[in-house]
């Protein structure tokens, strides 16, 4: 008697959002590498990421989890899809914009913007009580702000400035550090030029 065997499963790639391979792309130039780069760090030739990028191949799941392991995003960033497929390269309805946690710095932030291939990013942060960066850093941008909620601390080139709702702040390649040293949430939104996550 002969018994059929299944042919070995093949792993499908996973469905993103169909933004994909524009938002590694623009997350791969915000770090200032080259297609060779990343593709080294994912272990991956230049042609498949080439491909990725171009929204020709669709990166496996693993795949995408060294590529947010990389650029400390969650997974699930890359998995947001909007309601209205109509609508995902300009709009993003209340409630689903893609979550870029940061809980290591008490930072929860929300993309606000459809994706990552524009010029800038819209960023909708909120700083935890006693939430501070872990070190000054400097960006290669230009960014701006507007606090809506809560006192927050911004700290450019070590001057401090203390913040309260409706004010905003803007710099560009100065050092920076943060504080939120209130007693309830910051929530800021934050606008960074070219985009970085």
């Amino acid at each position: 008697m002969l018994v059929e065997v299944d042919p070995p499963r093949r792993l499908s790639p996973v469905q993103s959002s169909g933004n994909i391979g524009r938002d590694i792309r623009a997350l791969r130039r915000s770090r200032n590498w080259t297609l060779n780069d990343l593709a080294e760090q994912l272990g991956r030739s230049v042609g498949w990421l080439s491909q990725v990028e171009r929204d020709v191949t669709e990166p496996a799941l693993e795949d995408i989890r060294k590529i947010a392991a990389l650029f400390n995003l969650p997974v699930g960033f890359f998995f947001t899809t909007p309601a209205n497929q109509n609508e995902q390269h300009h709009i993003v309805r209340a409630g689903s914009g893609r979550v870029m946690n940061d809980t290591s710095k008490g930072l929860r932030e929300v993309l606000l913007s459809p994706d990552l291939g524009g010029a800038f990013e819209i960023i909708h942060s909120i700083f935890a009580p006693g939430a501070k960066c872990p070190t000054p850093f400097v960006r290669p941008t230009e960014e701006a702000g507007y606090v809506i909620s809560g006192h927050f601390s911004l700290f450019i080139d070590g001057q401090r400035f203390d913040l309260d709702p409706g004010d905003s702040f803007r710099f560009a390649g100065e050092t920076i550090s943060w504080v939120n040293e209130g007693s309830v949430n910051a929530v800021v939104v934050w606008v960074i030029a070219p985009p970085v996550y």
